[in-house]
């Protein structure tokens, strides 16, 4: 699960439902406030994006259905494993943010998390949601690619 990639960052997890259900327009990294056990969780891969989505209340940007599952070693020092969790961006960026969220049929998807240096980082995408045909053509695009990719490998073993 975990995994070098060019830029030095080392993936945590990746959430390949929005990829399916949304079309990314842009995307930012944003800063994640955890606690010291939340941080061990995620160096053993204890995360689930599936569900989870951002929010902008009160200036202040929120990940909200983040699962990172309880240490299990932690015993009293463990939070709530869907507790909001602050991302920290600059002011400017949240402002920007808050603009481009309020069109209609948009909003912010956390991506991916991955570890920069010993910082944990966000990957946010401002999404717009796919409908059902959109979702049908993009899986028989990728469908296509699999059976050309299968094709060549078999044509190159004969």
């Amino acid at each position: 699960m975990a995994q070098n990639n060019a830029s030095g960052h080392k993936s945590i997890a990746q959430n390949r439902k929005a990829f399916h259900d949304y079309f990314v327009e842009e995307k930012y990294e944003a800063g994640i406030a955890l606690f010291g056990t939340e941080v061990k969780s995620l160096r053993a891969g204890q995360v689930n994006l599936k569900d989870s989505y951002c929010e902008i209340r009160a200036g202040e940007l929120w990940a909200t259905g983040i699962h990172i599952s309880p240490y299990e070693k932690g015993n009293i020092f463990n939070r709530d494993p869907l507790r909001d969790k602050k991302l920290l961006m600059h002011r400017r960026e949240i402002l920007k943010l808050h603009e481009l969220v309020s069109r209609k049929g948009y909003t912010l998807v956390p991506l991916s998390l991955y570890f920069s240096g010993s910082n944990v980082k966000v990957e946010l995408g401002v999404c717009r949601g796919k409908k059902l045909y959109d979702k049908r053509e993009t899986d028989a695009k990728k469908q296509a690619g699999r059976d050309m990719a299968r094709a060549v490998k078999e044509g190159a073993r004969e």
